[in-house]
């Protein structure tokens, strides 16, 4: 019985180093849940993200999830960033979730897909510190139907 316990832990441990190996460019990712999939246009998620390493180069990605009957190709979001220094800048996104005969972009099938669109590529970060930054739904009505979680991701580019 002990040894079978011992196995287990064992095994457990090695999948989780396993899994966390294969993702090592990853420096920061997080993806928030929109409550009853309806974004309400003042429902802003926010992310904070420690930034130690200002030396290597990174790419940004915007995750977006979104059920196969969201009734839009596109997405458009508001990002704002605070800067470690106070200051804030704001951007406007378009995040393209299906193609132009209404064929769903990224990863999925049947009712979920997943998207992973690229914001900045190979930029650097100019000051160590915590960045806050924040994605609003831009899409013009109170309560967007159908986006299921939106995150960003942060990793190493090499």
């Amino acid at each position: 019985m002990q040894l079978q316990k011992t196995t287990s832990i064992f095994f457990i441990l090695w999948i989780t180093l396993l899994i966390s190996a294969c993702d090592s460019s990853r420096v920061f990712e997080e993806n928030k849940v929109i409550e009853n999939q309806l974004w309400n246009y003042s429902n802003k998620k926010v992310f904070y993200v420690n930034v130690d390493d200002t030396l290597s180069s990174h790419n940004f990605y915007i995750n977006v999830r979104n059920a196969s009957d969201y009734p839009f190709s596109n997405l458009l979001l508001f990002m704002q960033t605070r800067y470690p220094q106070g200051t804030y800048s704001k951007d406007t996104l378009e995040c393209i979730l299906a193609d132009q005969t209404g064929k769903w972009l990224g990863d999925g099938s049947g009712d979920i897909w997943d998207n992973q669109i690229l914001f900045r590529k190979n930029f650097k970060f100019k000051r160590k510190g915590k960045y806050v930054f924040s994605l609003e739904q831009a899409m013009r009505l109170e309560n967007l139907p159908q986006i299921l979680d939106v995150g960003i991701r942060i990793e190493k580019s090499f």
